[in-house]
């Protein structure tokens, strides 16, 4: 049978059988490889033995000791630290739906996804516990587990970094959770139970996205979808990443799903080192801490290769064993691909995923590096464009971008009308317009959706406008994305307001009450009226495209 010419395919996906769930890429992992390190943060490092041997225990409390059955949703708010991949693993074993959650959310952030995802307990940083003690008694949470920064380092300096954070450098709010259970205490638990066999349909992690507008959906993301996207990343690779002796940079946030897939998934099932980096805002520390590794594969976005550029100190490090720089969550600029190379060495390679995906849909290969696009479709994957009719459109024409493989989500939880907006006949609708190249090489030129991405994250201009409309002396609001050299995009509000005195400051402060700081407008313009078509609705293209101008 013939292939449609609009019809663009990767090459077909292997050993996809081999795995009957992501227990048995951990378990076959630690195994492998169990004398060699697997996550090192703030100077600790986590073996693989260590790591399966605390994630038995953190499933065996669950188990036994937490009231929580499996199915249960096992929330995670937790910064890139080495609990992190433990949790995952032994929620996970416990035969629990692991839920990633932003450490930066509000407390009514909280309360909304662990509300929408069921959460019936969570495991917390004390930096942020303040937040969940907020949101605890709107939820349906039975159980908490509160952990300190270096609860898995060594002692004496366990001692000193956790209490200077809480002491010195008070970094710990006040707050009261006394029914919390300690992460020390619970990995203190013998590590006897039965562990939870899980059928490779089976959802293994509840994802939270907007999709392209409105309020964060959960992503249901199965084990064959996970495994499916690290055997395709895998498969892009080869021959650039070895087993057991490389070390992988992973700056940007375990709780998003690109990190998430590559460290804990990728990195792990080749038996490679990750590198957590806790606070990438803090270029001083993180560039000791690169100073510290011979690394050969930094995973990054454009804001932080921009950013770590703009440093004398990154600068002056020792590149020789860079060999693989991986760049996705946002647009790549030429500009900073260059400059990267330039300094490093290293070319970038471009990606493209979406959460939905799990993530990967795309990805320049090594030897084939084609800047200002997003590369091929990995293994197993098929791609096409489609008019506004949902006709696909044949190459070089440009359309909205659709996908089809083994690694697209199994819905949206609880959400069938959002799902059969966004699923149609297994094709995953992206809402970014596309061009297939005659050549198979995939470019992105418009987002055909209202969605805006802030160094990485998603920002869906509804959930802001509601905020900015709460407040007593807003009439109506508009959000759009405007372009930024450092994040690639930030949020621009346009308000009419009732009172004249209302200004950005006062507004802005209103945002952050509500929001998390990346959701918060940077700019905010006062106007008499906003653009809005013959029904009444605001066109927020219009105000796009006046900036634009």
């Amino acid at each position: 049978m013939n292939t449609p010419s609009w019809l663009l395919e990767g090459e077909p996906l292997e050993h996809l059988e081999r795995y009957d769930s992501v227990l048995a890429v951990i378990d076959e992992a630690c195994e492998r490889y169990h004398d060699r390190t697997a996550f090192s943060c703030m100077g600790q490092t986590l073996s693989y033995k260590a790591l399966d041997e605390y994630a038995d225990r953190f499933a065996a409390w669950l188990v036994h000791h937490s009231g929580l059955n499996r199915g249960d949703r096992f929330a995670i708010v937790l910064p890139n630290l080495l609990q992190y991949p433990v949790a995952v693993f032994g929620a996970m074993r416990a035969g629990m739906v692991v839920v990633n959650t932003n450490p930066l959310y509000t407390a009514e952030e909280m309360v909304s996804q662990f509300n929408d995802a069921g959460v019936k307990g969570v495991l917390v940083l004390s930096h942020m516990a303040d937040r969940v003690a907020e949101a605890l008694p709107h939820t349906g949470i039975t159980r908490v587990v509160i952990t300190d920064v270096a609860d898995l380092h060594d002692a004496p300096r366990r001692w000193v970094y956790n209490l200077g954070a809480r002491y010195l450098k008070r970094l710990v709010p006040d707050y009261h959770l006394p029914e919390a259970v300690s992460m020390r205490d619970v990995l203190a638990t013998s590590p006897a139970y039965e562990r939870h066999k899980p059928a490779l349909d089976e959802l293994a992690v509840l994802q939270y996205t907007g999709g392209t507008t409105g309020k964060p959906k959960g992503a249901m993301l199965t084990h064959t979808n996970l495994i499916a996207n690290m055997l395709q990343t895998a498969q892009v690779l080869k021959g650039a990443i070895g087993r057991g002796n490389e070390i992988v940079i992973a700056p940007l946030p375990v709780y998003h799903i690109y990190t998430f897939t590559v460290n804990c998934m990728f990195c792990c099932w080749t038996g490679n080192h990750s590198v957590f980096i806790p606070n990438p805002r803090d270029m001083k520390g993180f560039i000791a801490t690169l100073k510290r590794h011979r690394f050969s594969v930094f995973v990054g976005l454009n804001t932080l290769f921009s950013g770590l550029l703009k440093q004398d100190a990154f600068r002056s490090l020792d590149f020789s064993a860079l060999k693989l720089t991986i760049s996705g969550g946002m647009a790549l600029s030429r500009e900073t691909a260059g400059q990267w190379k330039q300094v490093t060495g290293c070319d970038v390679l471009e990606g493209y995923g979406m959460t939905e995906t799990s993530p990967v849909v795309c990805v320049n290969p090594p030897d084939d590096v084609r800047l200002g696009s997003i590369g091929r479709p990995v293994a197993g994957t098929s791609l096409k464009v489609i008019d506004d009719e949902g006709q696909p459109q044949p190459r070089k024409s440009p359309g909205e971008l659709c996908v089809r493989g083994p690694q697209v989500m199994k819905g949206y939880w609880k959400n069938a009308e959002a799902t059969d907006g966004t699923i149609c006949d297994g094709w995953v609708l992206t809402g970014d317009i596309a061009v297939l190249e005659e050549d198979g090489v995939v470019r992105i030129v418009d987002r055909k959706k209202d969605m805006v991405i802030v160094s990485g994250f998603n920002v869906y201009p509804t959930e802001v406008e509601e905020v900015l409309v709460s407040h007593p002396d807003v009439v109506e609001a508009a959000v759009v994305g405007v372009a930024h050299e450092d994040s690639g995009e930030m949020l621009k509000a346009f308000v009419v307001s009732s009172n004249p005195a209302l200004d950005q400051d006062t507004l802005r402060a209103w945002c952050k009450k509500h929001l998390t700081s990346y959701k918060t407008p940077r700019q905010i313009e006062f106007r008499d009226e906003l653009p809005k078509s013959n029904v009444g609705k605001v066109l927020r293209r219009k105000l796009r495209d006046d900036q634009a101008a």
